[in-house]
């Protein structure tokens, strides 16, 4: 069927001591792996996208994978977002496709996750940017978890690729003082609160 073959692979790893206050100890990581793939819907419109969603779910259990390895281990993850970024001769609903095999490849790995994961996606140019939102991973309403990493990739996506994207980090933003649902609140009970 389709071929989402791999081009490039590449982790970001955020390590962040303070925000202008004091030193958080220990600091807070924040990461994302980037997957950059060919568009096999490129320049083409294809009315039944979805059977390309069970294709692409080895590509997120190995993001998956690979990411909770760059953190340290599944220890302390607490957040976790995705995205895509689909090049020129792409449509969004091609980005689209990375919701369920990204979404729940982290859910399968990381264990208890009830919150929606965040995502967003866009299409762009070589080099264009992504927030990646990030959101506690039982607790959507947990403010101090609202955060994003932005990504790129200088040489994608080509006109003809995709940029699919996964995001974790391990505790809240430092600093946070937005007040909300803290923590030590978190019921888990519907993945919101």
């Amino acid at each position: 069927m389709s071929d989402f073959t791999l081009r490039k692979l590449t982790i970001v790893i955020d390590e962040i001591h303070h925000d202008g206050g004091p030193r958080a100890d220990p600091p807070r990581s924040r990461a994302a792996i980037l997957a950059l793939c060919a568009n096999p819907f490129a320049g083409r419109y294809e009315p039944d996208l979805q059977p390309a969603m069970e294709i692409l779910k080895p590509l997120g259990l190995m993001m998956t994978d690979r990411l909770i390895a760059a953190l340290g281990g599944r220890k302390g993850i607490d957040a976790y977002g995705k995205g895509a970024l689909v090049g020129a001769s792409g449509e969004a609903e091609h980005g689209a496709l990375w919701h369920a095999p990204g979404g729940y490849a982290m859910r399968e790995r990381l264990g208890e996750s009830r919150a929606i994961v965040p995502s967003a996606m866009k299409v762009g140019a070589m080099g264009a940017t992504l927030d990646v939102p990030l959101g506690h991973i039982n607790a959507a309403y947990v403010r101090g978890h609202f955060d994003a990493i932005t990504v790129s990739m200088p040489d994608g996506p080509r006109a003809d690729e995709i940029l699919f994207v996964l995001a974790m980090a391990k505790g809240a933003r430092i600093h946070s003082r937005m007040g909300g649902l803290e923590l030590s609140q978190v019921k888990g009970e519907d993945g919101l609160r």
